[in-house]
């Protein structure tokens, strides 16, 4: 049996700062982009009421489209550059990992956090997380072949020959 070890603090702060000065940088990004898209279309609609004729359908749908693929493309883009900033980099992104994880009640978890060459077990539950053990890195025994997951395809296929 495992004996349990006195929690300690754990440098839970510096991954917490390095996510919050991402999402600041985001934040910064973000408004410079929105600044930088007002503005443009702003000038659009100064060009476009100059040149103030009766507008046709195939314009009117020709604009929505455009209207569309612009916030689309803002979308992706916003996304793309959430996913660029958050991604921890430097040495210190691959130092710590989850090695499993299972839920003990409606909100609270105990997981296996491998930290360098050992694992500590801490029981997560919401706006707390504590160490209940610290133990060796150990190797983890592969699932027996006839419980692995099956694929949706295969599934599927199962599922139709069966009716």
């Amino acid at each position: 049996m495992l004996a349990p070890v006195h929690p300690a603090p754990l440098p839970w702060s510096a991954a917490s700062l390095v996510r919050r000065s991402a999402v600041l940088r985001f934040q910064v990004h973000m408004r410079k982009f929105i600044a930088l898209s007002a503005a443009l279309s702003l000038s659009a609609a100064e060009a476009s009421a100059q040149t103030s004729a009766a507008p046709s359908m195939s314009s009117s749908l020709f604009q929505m489209f455009l209207g569309l693929a612009g916030v689309l493309a803002l979308l992706i883009g916003s996304l793309w550059l959430l996913k660029k900033l958050t991604t921890q980099r430097g040495a210190g992104a691959g130092l710590m990992r989850v090695v499993a994880a299972t839920a003990v009640g409606g909100r609270e978890r105990v997981v296996i956090v491998e930290v360098g060459s050992t694992w500590l077990v801490l029981g997560v539950a919401p706006g707390r997380v504590s160490a209940l053990a610290e133990i060796p890195r150990q190797t983890i025994p592969e699932p027996p072949a006839g419980t692995g997951t099956v694929a949706v395809s295969d599934w599927l296929h199962q599922l139709i020959q069966k009716r």
